[in-house]
């Protein structure tokens, strides 16, 4: 018996080693060395402070800010409770959601009642974390920026162009912003001034 629990001791031991020690530590330092400000987090500073993360979503509320998608994540955009709602398509909690969300979304940005409403900008990402939003989203939200900040629809309209990045690779997943890249560059171009 001891020839057969010997050898099985010793392999559940070095696995453990390999699959639990070895491994992580050499894939946590090819990370560190090839893709280092990912391994950090894609983290976005500004005056030497961290203001955020390419990678994590926000909460922008003010209406000189494009808003993000919404969060179920915690109480909104919280790193430790990442998540959805998990509602399946017919659940009335998520159909009430919906219709609460559109018509948010609708008078935020001044839109007729009956105005077709991006799906992201009324349904939440499976992380909940989610940092992007639909060009066609972010479009609809062009007036009420420039509005709040009293400049042009025009210039916002370049700004968001400028940081409205294309599918990858040329053809994964669909365009996309950056709405912390976007609302950065709007602080730049056209800082808000409260009147």
């Amino acid at each position: 018996m001891m020839q057969h629990v010997r050898p099985a001791i010793l392999g559940l031991i070095l696995l453990t080693l390999l699959t639990g020690c070895v491994f992580p530590l050499g894939l946590f330092g090819v990370g560190r060395l090839l893709f280092r400000d990912q391994a950090e987090g894609s983290l976005v500073t500004r005056g030497g402070m961290v203001i955020g993360s390419q990678l994590i979503g926000q909460d922008f509320k003010r209406p000189q800010y494009f808003h993000p998608r919404p969060s179920a994540a915690g109480t909104g955009y919280d790193g430790v409770s990442s998540g959805g709602t998990n509602f399946g398509p017919s659940n009335p909690k998520l159909i009430e959601d919906i219709r609460r969300l559109a018509e948010e979304y609708r008078i935020n940005n001044g839109l007729p009642r009956d105005a077709m409403v991006p799906i992201d900008a009324v349904t939440r990402s499976g992380s909940g974390l989610d940092p992007h939003i639909s060009p066609a989203n972010a479009a609809l939200q062009v007036s009420r920026v420039a509005r709040a900040r009293a400049v042009s629809e025009d210039i916002v309209r370049r700004l968001l162009g400028e940081h409205t990045e294309a599918r990858q690779l040329g053809f994964l997943g669909d365009p996309r912003v950056s709405v912390l890249d976007l609302n950065l560059a709007l602080d730049q171009t056209a800082p808000f001034t409260a009147r």
